[in-house]
């Protein structure tokens, strides 16, 4: 069993940047991953997952022009249990506008973004996974791609996330690719239990790294915790950085 993925600092990220296999991942570029004549549909589980897992992912179609549909299944108001400063009702109000903060930042043109926001609780998605998979098959066509948190990432959402995309996509022939989020926390490259096999490298020219990272920290909810009640930040440094390599990785 898997252990819960945002106890403690996680694997080092100077151990992810040493590894022959993670050099040796082969590379995709967006091009490949979405053609034209395609639109790219983002599932986020939570609003700030798009920019984490694939803040370089979306520039790269946004210079391609590629029409993007993005869909945050929760508001994400419960990443801070307990917390009188960032409460349920004030995070369910300010998450979706760091979301569309960062992705201002991030250079989408927002006027040609479609975004759908899905409404269903944060924490609790599993046990209305059916009724998510059905959601996100109305808005999908065959010719779609389809990017989303990996069934394995570690956080309940995330994975009944990655199961009701991919019950989509298969329902309505749309692609299916799956991104690593907090993998990257409690995973090593030597983890037998990630699909390396799978895994394709986007490579990040340090222009995207660095509107990614402006993005990241237009999230200031998730950078701040609450040390009245002890809570650490969702976004600590470590994580931060992690996801701030010259590269993201797709399951293909």
């Amino acid at each position: 069993m898997k252990p819960n993925p945002i106890v403690g600092q996680g694997t080092p990220l100077h151990h992810w940047q040493a590894s022959a296999k993670m050099a040796e991942l082969p590379h995709i570029s967006v091009e490949q991953l979405v053609p034209e004549g395609h639109r790219a549909v983002i599932i986020a589980p939570h609003p700030d997952d798009e920019v984490l897992g694939c803040g370089g992912l979306m520039q790269g179609l946004a210079a391609l022009g590629r029409p993007i549909q993005l869909i945050s299944v929760t508001d994400g108001s419960a990443s801070h249990p307990g917390s009188q400063r960032w409460s349920v009702e004030r995070l369910s109000v300010v998450r979706p506008q760091e979301s569309a903060q960062a992705l201002h930042r991030l250079g989408l043109p927002l006027h040609s973004l479609k975004w759908l926001r899905a409404g269903f609780a944060d924490s609790q998605v599993a046990a209305r996974e059916a009724e998510l998979a059905a959601f996100i098959q109305r808005y999908l066509k065959p010719t779609d791609v389809v990017f989303t948190t990996w069934r394995e990432d570690g956080h309940c959402d995330h994975e009944a996330v990655g199961r009701a995309s991919a019950k989509a996509a298969q329902a309505v022939g749309a692609t299916l690719y799956e991104l690593p989020v907090w993998t990257w926390h409690w995973a090593t490259p030597e983890n037998s239990l990630v699909p390396w096999h799978r895994a394709r490298k986007i490579p990040l020219t340090c222009e995207a790294v660095a509107r990614k990272r402006h993005a990241i920290h237009a999230f200031a909810s998730q950078l701040e915790g609450d040390p009245q009640i002890g809570l650490a930040p969702v976004l600590a440094p470590y994580v931060v950085e992690r996801l701030l390599q010259p590269f993201e990785v797709v399951f293909v």
